[in-house]
């Protein structure tokens, strides 16, 4: 494996991401009106946040590669840390697919809950309450060890984890006015991200 063929991998899988992201929110936005919005400032700060590191930074490198953007902070590139990298995305968007697919309406990209919203607990909800998060953390993993440059690998993990930090008590918050007793049950029976770990 290449730097350029790391590169087009990590493309590949945003790529990938878009595929799967989009056809969800374009069917729940026309199907699933918002009953509950948590939807302010900070939360759209926390999500451009987030897209500048998962997002921005890592495509503009890998397409504007001829013009040397942020080249400088490139290191000395390892095969086996690529393909790592490419097994890393793959489980992100295996998992990505799995959270879309079990929350089906219940579905949002920002903190809401639709009308006739239902507490999902089965599939990859069974192990972890937050999958998705899961599956971004997993993307930033994968950023990290195939654009292996100083900044733009651990972009992902910054950009992800302040929204990952300032976010999830709210949703947690969320989820508890919005199902009481059944998320409490949910919550004592789960993690938040790992699987009996975390």
């Amino acid at each position: 494996m290449t730097r350029l063929l790391a590169e087009i991998i990590f493309l590949i899988g945003v790529f990938g991401w878009g595929a799967i992201r989009i056809p969800h929110e374009v069917k729940n936005k026309r199907k699933n009106r918002v009953q509950v919005s948590a939807v302010d400032s900070r939360e759209r700060r926390l999500l451009l946040i987030s897209l500048t590191g998962l997002g921005i930074v890592p495509i503009a490198y890998c397409l504007l590669a001829g013009f040397g953007l942020l080249r400088f902070a490139d290191y000395g590139f390892s095969t086996l840390q690529a393909y790592a990298g490419a097994l890393a995305f793959a489980a992100s968007l295996a998992l990505f697919l799995a959270t879309h697919r079990q929350l089906g309406r219940n579905w949002s990209q920002t903190l809401e809950l639709r009308e006739g919203h239902t507490l999902v607990t089965h599939g990859v909800y069974r192990l972890v309450r937050h999958p998705m998060y899961t599956a971004f953390f997993l993307w930033a993993l994968a950023q990290l060890l195939l654009l292996q440059n100083w900044i733009v690998g651990p972009a992902g993990f910054i950009g992800f984890g302040l929204l990952y930090a300032f976010r999830v008590g709210r949703e947690e918050a969320m989820m508890h006015e919005a199902f009481g007793a059944e998320y409490a049950a949910y919550v004592a029976r789960t993690k938040q991200i790992i699987p009996y770990v975390y």
